[in-house]
């Protein structure tokens, strides 16, 4: 649910992922407050605003994901992330730009449920305990054998025991087995709605009784108790909904179906199903009604966050009417040696502390000095400048080969405690960057 979070506060807590990209953070937070600003307009008005869609120009690994992610992940809006490449012009075998839509009400139906199954959580745990005590002692047990098992059963005591229990014989509607129609908008089939026509057919739900233990009877049987208890109707028009108020699109690699129009000879054949990509794309943009197996999903106001390298092409390469449903650009800036060493100190997930917790399960303990941090840093910068920009996502390949010896031993070295410092460093890496062939193939 959107929350009043000022642009201030916003870009404050995305300063906590990702380093740097003040005016990109500017204006996502912008947009995302605004969309609180027209909830609080009457409905004449409210439906006339629509969102102002963002473009983020910028070089691979620098934070254009992340930030739109992130952003998703502070108000609990249904996001997706969808490669423009992954789409080809309607007529042509392959995704529709529609199943992004149906993707992302997917993504919001599964929001929406997790929320419900929290509010019924502490009635489907009296009944899945129920019938595990049933279980364990038969229904006929008097009520103080039942209150013992109970006792028993909340202290863990009998997480290991074994029971026989009868289960849905289908109990996920996984919503992902669907197969979409080829050429035909809204069309798919789903394998679990065959399942459900047979199990009417047949009278009902088929169980079976399967023996597990305490512990995984537990979790079978709430999740069952939890769905029945769930109003499917109202859990798929509240995930409509919020699909439509407050969904997120990230849309990369937009730069990809974008077509030079500097080429010689006036491009090449494959640029045609690129227009045709943005042509699809751009009444989902603008505002359409998208056809699901849930409903109608009206576009109108899902924000839609583009991002592109544009090394190959610019902006202006892409449909002007596409354009003009982007209408704020942002620029992001390439990492410097500085920004990589903040990423690896002070992001709340850094890369550094996240392979201290990965050994610390081993038991070993790794720290990093300042020094060290800094080498690291700067043979990111030497290689990104010498080979290929990738950002930050090159800080996770040098990590990598720099912890490989260690995290290979580390279930022999119990108990160390080993410093990376920048003489480490250099011992584990700085062969590999003299020698330019080795350097492009592992790093």
């Amino acid at each position: 649910m959107m929350f009043k979070l000022t642009p201030r506060e916003i870009v404050k807590e995305l300063d906590r992922f990702v380093v740097g990209q003040y005016e990109a953070k500017k204006s996502v937070a912008i947009a995302l407050r605004n969309r609180w600003k027209r909830k609080q307009l009457d409905d004449r008005l409210k439906e006339e605003i629509m969102p102002h869609n963002i473009l983020m120009v910028g070089p691979t690994g620098v934070g254009k994901t992340e930030i739109a992610r992130r952003l998703a992940k502070l108000v609990n809006a249904p996001f997706i992330k969808i490669e423009a490449t992954k789409f080809t012009e309607v007529g042509y075998v392959g995704r529709d730009v529609d199943s992004i839509i149906r993707d992302l009400l997917d993504v919001a139906i599964k929001l929406v449920k997790d929320a419900m199954r929290q509010e019924v959580a502490l009635k489907a745990a009296n009944v899945t305990e129920a019938k595990i005590i049933d279980s364990l002692v038969g229904v006929n047990a008097s009520e103080e054998t039942r209150n013992k098992f109970h006792a028993k059963l909340k202290n863990g005591e009998l997480d290991t025991v074994e029971i026989e229990v009868t289960v849905a014989d289908n109990p996920q509607s996984n919503l992902n087995n669907v197969f979409d129609i080829p050429n035909m908008p809204g069309g798919q089939i789903g394998l679990f709605n065959i399942g459900d026509m047979l199990n009417k057919a047949m009278g009902g739900k088929k169980t079976k009784n399967v023996k597990v233990t305490v512990a995984e009877a537990y979790k079978i049987l709430l999740r069952e108790e939890s769905e029945k208890l769930i109003d499917e109707e109202k859990a798929i028009a509240e995930a409509i909904r919020l699909t439509e108020e407050d969904g997120i699109v990230f849309l990369d690699e937009i730069d990809k179906i974008a077509s030079s129009r500097n080429n010689e000879g006036g491009g090449s054949r494959g640029e045609v199903s690129r227009e045709g990509v943005q042509r699809d794309l751009l009444p989902l943009v603008e505002g359409t009604v998208v056809s699901t197996k849930y409903g109608a999903v009206k576009t109108n106001h899902i924000l839609f966050i583009a991002s592109g390298a544009f090394h190959l092409s610019k902006p202006s390469d892409l449909l002007a009417e596409l354009q003009g449903r982007f209408p704020i650009r942002v620029q992001l800036s390439s990492l410097s040696e500085a920004d990589l060493v903040r990423i690896l100190q002070e992001t709340e997930n850094s890369i550094a502390k996240q392979y201290q917790a990965m050994l610390n399960v081993e038991e070993v303990s790794i720290s990093f000095t300042d020094d060290g941090i800094a080498k690291i840093a700067a043979i990111a910068t030497e290689i990104n400048n010498e080979i290929e920009n990738i950002g930050a996502r090159r800080l996770h390949t040098i990590m990598e080969k720099l912890l490989e010896e260690i995290s290979f031993e580390a279930p022999d070295l119990k108990g160390d405690k080993i410093e990376i410092n920048k003489q480490f460093v250099e011992q584990q890496l700085n062969d590999l960057t003299k020698k330019q062939d080795l350097m492009k193939f592992l790093l």
